[in-house]
């Protein structure tokens, strides 16, 4: 479980987060939306531990991003916006890296890697530098090193960006399993039809603060609204947002 209490980040004099608070339950997606700037990237690298909020705690199994970072990450399977692999690795040695740092035992290595590397059917580019992959291939790579150790709660942030549309299905296919399996997933997306069809809880997130929550029905019924577009314009204007 995800949760996010009242946090606060500042860059210079740009209050980016002002009190953001939400949880995510085991075995749901929680969808977090929001307009570019309004502090949903900044909320998330504070749960990716990148990030220390200036006031506020946020915590993973119980564990808090900050005081306990290296326990949340261990439990914590993260896809950042942007791949970033090594480009002069393998895919296979890019994971094999991160199963290491995330403390998988050496004798479970190669049964965790392989089989991630088999989930995700990534064999035939496997043993190829990631330098020069495509957008879709560095997107199943980076999937893959953040689930090698089988974590709890996954984060992504945007994962379906640049994929086709076969890509795009398989995806949504593993992280619907990943729930039914009891994941705590928190997803990050500008679809709204991908944010209608996964998640179970919504957050929209608009001039640094929670606009709106809960459910997609809460959601239209609250905006009285008829589709999750229209809600999410009619929500991050109530916050004074202004495109």
């Amino acid at each position: 479980m995800i949760r996010v209490d009242d946090i606060h980040k500042h860059f210079g004099k740009v209050h980016a987060v002002r009190g953001v608070s939400f949880s995510a339950p085991n075995g749901r997606i929680t969808g977090l939306l929001g307009p570019n700037g309004a502090g949903k990237s900044t909320t998330l690298r504070v749960l990716y531990t990148v990030l220390k909020p200036d006031a506020g705690a946020a915590s993973i199994d119980g564990k808090d991003v900050v005081t306990e970072s290296l326990e949340a990450r261990r439990v914590t399977g993260a896809l950042p916006h942007g791949s970033g692999l090594y480009p002069h690795l393998s895919a296979r040695e890019n994971i094999l890296y991160y199963a290491r740092l995330c403390g998988v035992p050496r004798n479970k290595i190669d049964e965790q890697v392989d089989g991630i590397i088999e989930l995700l059917d990534i064999k035939d580019i496997a043993h190829r530098r990631t330098k020069g992959f495509s957008q879709g291939q560095r997107t199943r790579v980076a999937l893959a090193r953040a689930l090698v150790h089988d974590p709890q709660n996954i984060i992504l942030d945007e994962p379906t960006n640049g994929l086709d549309v076969m890509a795009t299905r398989a995806l949504r296919k593993l992280i619907l399993t990943l729930k039914d399996n009891g994941r705590c997933i928190l997803l990050s997306s500008h679809v709204m039809q991908e944010v209608g069809a996964l998640c179970d809880d919504i957050v929209i997130i608009a001039n640094g603060q929670v606009a709106i929550s809960g459910t997609a029905d809460d959601i239209l019924n609250d905006t009285n609204c008829d589709d999750l577009e229209e809600a999410f314009v009619t929500a991050i204007q109530r916050t004074g947002y202004d495109d």
